[in-house]
């Protein structure tokens, strides 16, 4: 029997999309495998967003030549970069057979079997960009877990991201398809949804039959089942009255909400194209803890942004503080070739970038360390995932909140929700027994 390797770079919508080539590869009489030395075909699935993802990709590609030369393996990349760079890809490395964008997966079958007949030397399919992708089935590397693309593309252009021009402008996926991939999976035994999308709360905006954001998550919660709805990501300026109160209403929709802030001064938000103040932002924040006082906020924080001061780093630091993200994702910013970012000039220097990132850092686990004290004592329910990585006699899970919870716990509950009583809080994890 035929093998093949699926190695994925970047987002949750790569994942996603890893999954379905899985599926596609299965469905050609081909097991997937993780070792890529056994491997008949191995497919790339790549970022541009990263930093460092050429070196990364080009490092892997540069391993790869032996089995090309050795065994004659079929070589594909997908994803962004594959978007991005299209037949450039080939002339780099002549060993690519399969170079193919985002939204060209399903073509996967005909490329390979043109390469396979001899009828190809080199496909490549990067076309269609501004067109839905069609549905494909998936197969997760968990069963308890199913994610689901709900948007394609983006029509934000942030002066820092290189996503509008790689996966096209946004288009919404009906609501209808949206709903039967959630009953599908539900039925399949899935406990958690994760819905995806470059800006998941401006979803429908491109259709003119009023289905929207918050009418997608009513409708999946009138879905029978016992699981939990997740999304990311969304944007601050579209999350709406009618979002948050569908959120309140409805218990199967996760409590941790990410909210991107990127940065906390006005001048930065303006610079970056992001379509809302500091004082927005904070006022937003402060409405969805009024509405749903149980939800923990995390975000996305860029520093070093061109043109940042030592006073626009220190918005910053305030917006983190007065909110107290449960979590965030914080990084230096890096030149993106092709977005307006890269070519502004007062960038800044990398030794600037890495103290206010480390400053960042600590403020941001202070604030971390505080919300998960106040789990002390509390009774949780929790999504068992499995045994932990670091202790096999242990389980774990997470909350609604998105806390990691470690317990005491047969195998066998894994995949089940458990209510867990917390006994001890650290800053990411929380300890605690079965009740």
């Amino acid at each position: 029997m035929k093998k093949a390797s699926i190695i994925t770079y970047g987002c949750q919508m790569n994942v996603n999309e890893s999954a379905k080539i899985k599926k596609i590869f299965q469905n050609l009489g081909y097991t997937v495998t993780d070792n890529i030395e056994d491997s008949d075909a191995i497919f790339l699935n790549t970022c541009t967003v990263r930093e460092g993802a050429a070196t990364q990709i080009f490092g892997k590609l540069g391993e790869l030549k032996h089995l090309k030369e050795k065994k004659g393996t079929i070589i594909g990349v997908t994803g962004c970069f594959a978007q991005e760079q299209g037949k450039e890809l080939i002339k780099k490395f002549p060993i690519i057979d399969i170079v193919m964008g985002n939204q060209n997966i399903g073509r996967i079958p005909q490329a390979i079997e043109k390469i396979e007949n001899n009828e190809g030397c080199h496909e490549v399919y990067t076309d269609n960009e501004d067109e839905l992708p069609p549905r494909l089935d998936a197969e997760f590397e968990s069963d308890q877990t199913a994610s689901i693309s709900i948007t394609y593309g983006c029509n934000n252009f942030c002066t820092f991201c290189i996503v509008p021009y790689v996966r096209g402008r946004e288009r919404s996926v009906p609501l209808k398809e949206i709903v039967q991939d959630v009953e599908h999976y539900v039925k399949k035994g899935a406990k958690e949804i994760v819905l995806l999308g470059q800006n998941v709360n401006s979803y429908g905006k491109d259709f003119k039959n009023g289905d929207n954001f918050a009418k997608l998550l009513d409708e999946i919660c009138k879905i029978e089942g016992d699981f939990l709805l997740r999304f990311v990501s969304p944007h601050p300026r579209d999350f709406t009255d009618d979002v948050i109160d569908v959120i309140a209403k409805n218990s199967k929709i996760a409590r941790c909400l990410h909210l991107p802030l990127q940065s906390g001064s006005t001048k930065i938000l303006r610079k970056m194209n992001r379509g809302y103040t500091k004082e927005k932002y904070i006022a937003l924040a402060q409405k969805i803890k009024n509405k749903i006082p149980d939800v923990a906020l995390t975000a996305d924080i860029i520093v070093g942004f061109p043109g940042e001061t030592e006073e626009d780093f220190l918005d910053t630091i305030d917006v983190v503080k007065k909110i107290s993200f449960d979590n965030s994702f914080m990084f230096m910013y890096s030149i993106r070739k092709g977005t307006k970012a890269a070519t502004m000039e007062d960038q800044i220097n990398e030794d600037i970038k890495k103290e206010r990132l480390q400053r960042l850092i600590e403020v941001q686990n202070e604030c971390s360390f505080n919300e998960s004290k106040t789990y002390k004592d509390k009774i949780v329910r929790v999504l068992v995932e499995g045994p932990s990585k670091k202790n096999k006699e242990v389980l774990s899970g997470r909350t609604s909140t998105n806390k990691v919870v470690l317990f005491k716990g047969d195998l066998s509950l894994k995949g089940q929700f458990v209510n867990v009583k917390i006994n001890e809080c650290k800053t990411w994890t929380l300890y605690g027994d079965i009740v």
